[in-house]
């Protein structure tokens, strides 16, 4: 059963890395058979717009929805997270506040690292899966426009995302301050972290030489052959690491693809895990050979280039400002449409076939006058909706904000 519209409102709930480490956070990353499911559930509850956001430093559900519990239960339902633990580290937005986090999330103001540019793809992944499974709506689809458009003026009006901002680039960033000389480096996984690894590896450590180890070996091809990278199979994962000086953890796993067990270690080894949920067990950390740096580590290196994109905030906040009104605007606007399609109709000039006579240019040009006064005067909008409804006798519904 669907939710009547004046019902709902726009939440955002989920759980970052502002308030949860990465174990935390782990437990409530769906695996992809589990975001599938959390999204039909949602549909069959009645909801209509759901959208689930997970990347390495966040698990977010937007949507319109009655309460902001409906989405809290579908998140924890389809996760290894609970309710307690939601309740000690989650995030519940709600109406203004919940459409300015989407903002900021899309336009890398809130990323762990500022600036990172790669939240914008990831949002448009989710949207469209949502889409797929028929969950946009009018709503859900005008803001995501709007947070694309906010994201792209802030990537071409400012320096805020200037340079390399995002969490692959500062694992190369790390490997570079190890001064290591002509590194072999070797990268499990083949994702999209994986293969922005990859680019930036390449690009900024000629030297280094790279081998590509993934499970599924035709994504690995597929990557190798773009960098002309070596590849070797699965099973010679153990073997490679011993030869390797740095490992670089970057699979999709919910569970360890990295442990003891494999380590059979005549050198030292750098292991970077950019996995959420973690995919290198942290107890490896107790092999003498071995380092090992979390992806939340890399996050809190800075730089004069972070420092540099700092100055940008207040311009791109001033973006966000004005994107985020126009759709502001628009909502206010649709809220009202009812209401103008009903006078239309109370007056016979819905529907005009030809040119207006007299008459019905000034009937339509009072509505257009409706029209402008009631989004010109937003705090009187309401009440002035209400009036017309009952003056006019229009068989709609009062409005609920």
């Amino acid at each position: 059963m669907k939710q009547p519209a004046s019902a709902v409102n726009f939440y955002a709930v989920g759980i970052s890395y502002k308030n949860a480490d990465a174990a935390t956070r782990g437990q409530f990353s769906p695996s992809p058979q589990q975001a599938e499911a959390l999204i039909a559930q949602a549909k069959a509850r009645g909801l209509e717009e759901v959208m689930l956001n997970t990347t390495c430093n966040r698990t977010e559900l937007y949507g319109f929805a009655s309460s902001d519990s409906s989405l809290c239960e579908l998140l924890i339902e389809h996760s290894e997270g609970s309710a307690e633990i939601f309740d000690q580290h989650g995030y519940r937005l709600e109406k203004e506040e919940a459409i300015e986090h989407l903002f900021k999330v899309g336009t890398g103001l809130d990323s762990q690292i500022l600036g990172d540019f790669e939240v914008i793809g990831q949002l448009k992944k989710s949207f469209y899966q949502s889409k797929k499974q028929g969950m946009v709506n009018g709503r859900s689809e005008r803001l995501m426009n709007a947070v694309i458009q906010a994201s792209k003026r802030v990537k071409t009006e400012t320096k805020l995302s200037s340079g390399a901002t995002s969490v692959a680039f500062a694992a190369v960033r790390y490997i570079l301050q190890q001064q290591m000389t002509a590194p072999k480096i070797l990268l499990f996984g083949a994702g999209k972290i994986g293969r922005n690894t990859c680019e930036n590896l390449v690009k900024h450590t000629p030297q280094s030489e790279i081998t590509l180890i993934n499970r599924t070996a035709e994504k690995a091809n597929k990557v190798a052959g773009k960098f002309d990278l070596t590849v070797k199979p699965l099973g010679e994962l153990a073997a490679e690491m011993r030869q390797a000086d740095v490992l670089i953890v970057a699979t999709g796993a919910s569970r360890f693809t990295i442990n003891d067990e494999l380590l059979h270690l005549t050198k030292p080894l750098l292991i970077l895990d950019l996995s959420i949920p973690r995919n290198v067990d942290p107890d490896v950390i107790n092999h003498p050979l071995v380092t090992l740096v979390h992806l939340d580590e890399l996050s809190q290196l800075t730089d004069a280039a972070l420092d540099e994109r700092k100055k940008y905030i207040p311009q791109a906040e001033a973006i966000i400002a004005e994107v985020k009104e126009e759709y502001l605007e628009w909502t206010r606007l649709r809220k009202f449409a009812p209401l103008l399609q009903a006078l239309k109709e109370k007056w016979g000039i819905k529907q005009i076939t030809g040119d207006p006579n007299p008459q019905q240019q000034n009937l339509l040009k009072v509505t257009g006058q409706i029209a402008t006064y009631l989004r010109e005067q937003p705090e009187k909008a309401d009440h002035t909706a209400e009036v017309l409804r009952e003056l006019f006798d229009l068989k709609i519904p009062p409005y609920v904000s």
